[in-house]
Order: structure tokens, then C-alpha cells, then sequence
């Protein structure tokens, strides 16, 4: 059964597994899979299972919705690939085995003892290799293949929101101020001297 399987950092592993025609996510707790994070929007997205396809449908998102780099309102989503809502990327699993995932640093903490033989992925053969690469998760860094991809995209929309600097009102209002003071002083030491030289 497919499932959606949360990458990122601090919830790493979280899945969900996609037993009903429709299901939300979310910040907020009415939604089927609820993903308290800042980033998504109180209803962000919602899945539908139409046959065999998985279809995800953008509601409104303030921070977006998309699927490997690409912003999309609504698109099939295939296994492997990465599903980005906000800050959080969810990965689609086919058939992936139940229960949780570790991330690969907990993965990589236990040493192998020099001359033993690495531990065998779970499965046979190929395809439990194949199997265990796709539930590794990597907490931080950059993929080989994902350097091959080019650079990604920003995490928001930042064609229709250009950075700007923001101007700081109270700075300015003290600048004119001293000014103002500054240029009083230099009248009235002018003024002074000019009396003292009479």
C-alpha cells in the first residue's frame, strides 16, 4: 500500500499510509494526516487516490505545494518522489515495509567491526537492496544525484515576493533629530563668539 513518509529533520520517519480516497494534511488536528509545523498552512493539501493514480490538489497554500522542486496546484504524485509542503518534504513509498523508519544517522551510528561482513538489507537479493536505499533518509546534506539535478528551487514563491530591505523609521527620526540639535549648537557657539568679540 503506498504511504507518505515525512524526510525531513525533527520529524523524520513520521508515515502515513494512504487507506482512504481522500486525505488532508495539515497543521491543524482536523486534518487525516496532521503535520504541526509553522511552514504549513492550517489545510495545506489533500490527496486523492483516483485508481492507481496518487493526485495531490494544492488548497491555497500560503507557502506552497511541490513536487520535486516544482510548484504545483494540482499533479500526480508517483512513488519516489518528493513531496514539498512549507519547509517539509514527504517522500511517496509503493509498498514500502510497515512499521518506523530510522533515519540514516541512526542507521550509520553502529559501527562494523573491521574483517566483518556488512549487514545484509532487508530482503533478498536486488530488490531488498533496492528496497533498503529507498528508506535510508539523510537528515541534512546533498544527494550525488541531486547535485546532478541542478539547484533547486527556493522554498517559497519568491518570483512574486522580492526581498526588500526594510527601512528602520525610528533610525531616521533620531538621525534628523541630532541633526536639527547639532546644527542649534553650532548657531548658538557662533552667536557666543560673536558676542564676545564686541
Amino acid at each position: 500500500m503506498a504511504k507518505l513518509v515525512v524526510l525531513s529533520a525533527g520529524l523524520a520517519g513520521r508515515s502515513h499510509e494512504l487507506n482512504v480516497d481522500k486525505t488532508t494534511i495539515g497543521r491543524v488536528e482536523d486534518n487525516t494526516f496532521q503535520i504541526a509545523e509553522p511552514s504549513i498552512s492550517s489545510h495545506h493539501c489533500e490527496i486523492l487516490l483516483r485508481g492507481s493514480d496518487v493526485l495531490v490538489k494544492d488548497l491555497n497554500s500560503t507557502n506552497g505545494t511541490f513536487i520535486n522542486g516544482k510548484k504545483v496546484s494540482e499533479s500526480v504524485l508517483k512513488p519516489g518522489q518528493v513531496l514539498r509542503l512549507g519547509q517539509i518534504e514527504i517522500r511517496l513509498e509503493d509498498g514500502a515495509p510497515s512499521g518506523p523508519i530510522a533515519p540514516a544517522a541512526a542507521t550509520a551510528a553502529a559501527p562494523v567491526p573491521a574483517g566483518a561482513p556488512a549487514p545484509a538489507p532487508a530482503g533478498a537479493g536486488t530488490a531488498g537492496k533496492k528496497l533498503a536505499d529507498s528508506t535510508m533518509l539523510m537528515q541534512r546534506g546533498v544527494s550525488l544525484s541531486e547535485l546532478e539535478q541542478g539547484p533547486r528551487s527556493a522554498p517559497f514563491d519568491t518570483a512574486s515576493k522580492a526581498f526588500t530591505k526594510k527601512t528602520n523609521k525610528a533610525n531616521r527620526w533620531i538621525f534628523v533629530t541630532a541633526a536639527v540639535v547639532l546644527v542649534v549648537i553650532v548657531f548658538v557657539l557662533l552667536y557666543a563668539f560673536s558676542r564676545v568679540g564686541h
